[in-house]
Formats: structure tokens, sequence, C-alpha cells
């Protein structure tokens, strides 16, 4: 299994070295398993940490309806979010780092204490969250068009790209995040509404599914780490120049900007 996983691991990053998409992995592992799709996520990870990059928390994809019609896929998948993804709300953020974006909102978990599955219950991981945050999680896909399964995507990190965190944090019991409603603006447009219920019922299922999902393969949520449980809305396309501002009820606001991409 490792060769196979090392040869497509060495495929996506060079995507990342030349910006250039590449094809589907699914059609070269017809019957391939999950199992083998996060061992090639796990592969690039231990590159890049080995580069200097470090974990900061991880993502739930593919976790609401809308997503999954919108991506042809029938269950949620994981990936690990890194310190260089994470972006200052309002600041501009290099457009040049992304192949093909889209934006989806969330809302984040910031962890206080660990949490490590099997068995972990919806009261452990309210124990478990310090806060919330609003958030925009940038959605990219190394591969081309989007033409995805859920084999690619896992593999892909799942589809990850970049997280904005909102300034205002809020404590759990602030906010009932399974009636919370969403509103998303790109360009000042109103392109989409959504609520907290979308993901997988709540928010804080998708964090118990991640807990218990990531426990057996000898992981453990860290105090400080950042969750983002999946988004309240489909994904949109955002391009070169675009402000981007999510509305989350008892959450507040955050905002992403994406710079103008520079001709060299």
């Amino acid at each position: 299994m490792d060769t196979d996983a090392r040869k497509a691991a060495d495929r996506l990053l060079e995507v990342y070295r030349t910006g250039e998409p590449i094809d589907p992995l699914t059609p070269e592992h017809p019957d391939a398993s999950i199992e083998l799709a996060y061992r090639i996520q796990q592969l690039q990870v231990e590159e890049w940490t080995l580069g200097g990059d470090v974990v900061k928390g991880h993502k739930v994809g593919l976790a609401s309806r809308a997503i999954q019609r919108q991506m042809g896929v029938n269950q949620p998948d994981f990936g690990h979010l890194t310190a260089s993804m994470f972006h200052l709300e309002h600041q501009p953020i290099a457009a040049e780092r992304f192949l093909q974006p889209r934006i989806e909102p969330e809302v984040a978990f910031v962890l206080g204490r660990p949490l490590t599955g099997p068995g972990v219950t919806v009261a452990e991981a309210v124990r478990a969250v310090d806060f919330v945050l609003p958030a925009l999680e940038i959605v990219d896909s190394r591969i081309r068009d989007w033409n995805i399964g859920i084999f690619d995507t896992i593999a892909d990190n799942a589809s990850s790209g970049g997280v904005i965190l909102g300034s205002r944090p809020v404590a759990l019991n602030d906010v009932d995040l399974r009636l919370a409603g969403c509103t998303l603006h790109i360009g000042g447009e109103l392109v989409a509404t959504g609520a907290g219920g979308a993901v997988l019922g709540s928010p804080l299922n998708a964090l118990v599914w991640l807990a218990n999902t990531v426990g057996p393969m000898g992981v453990t949520l860290e105090p400080g780490h950042v969750v983002l449980p999946g988004s309240m809305t489909r994904a949109f396309p955002v391009r070169p120049g675009d402000s981007i501002v999510a509305q989350i009820s008892g959450l507040g606001s955050v905002t992403a900007v994406l710079d103008t991409k520079e001709e060299q």
C-alpha cells in the first residue's frame, strides 16, 4: 500500500509546486480503500511538517447534504489544518496561493481540552470546547476541474485551502449552533443562507464524528487546535478581488479578502 500511497502523494505535492492540477486519482485506484486515501493524505502532512509547517487543527468536509449533493458523495471526510493555511480577516490573501478556490461559511471550534476517540459523546465534546468563532474556509482542489470522488478529496487533504477566523470568541453555551442562521455575501451580493443544523444536524455532531474517526488512527484533538465542522451552505467559487462576508447569528461576522493577482 505504501508504494501506491507514496506515488499518489508525490503527484499531489507536485501540484503545490507547479500550480498545475492533475487528473483524478480514482481511475488509477478503482478498488482502493478509504484507508489508502487517508494514508496518501498523511504522507503529505508529514512532508509539510518536515518542511517546518505545524498542524493546528482539523476540518470535517462533506458534512452537509448541500455539499454532499454538490460533490456527488454520501459521507463526511476530514483533513488537516496547518499553520500556513490560517489568514487574518480583513487582510488581503494572496490569490495565487489557490488553484480553483471556493468559499464555505462555518463555525470554528477552538478546543480547551484534549478530545480522544473512540467513544466520545456530545457531552464530552461540549466540555472540550473552549469557545467558538465565525469562520470562512477556502476549499481548493489539486484535482482538475473539481472532478473528484470521495477517494480523491480525502487523498487531497479533504480539499483544504485556507482558513479565516473571526475575532470575537463566544462561549458555547451562549449560542444554539443548531439554530444559528448564516448569510454569505460575495462582493456585496447575498449568495446563500444556511443554518448550523445543516451540518450533520448540529456542528457538535461533526466534532464528535471527527474525534471518534481520528482516535483509532492514534490522533488526539489537541487543546488550542481549531476544528472546522463543515459548511452551512454549499461552496461558492471566488476570484481575485472578491470580498467575502459570513454573518452567523450569535457569533457575528468574519470577512475574507482575496487580493488581486499580480502579473509577473
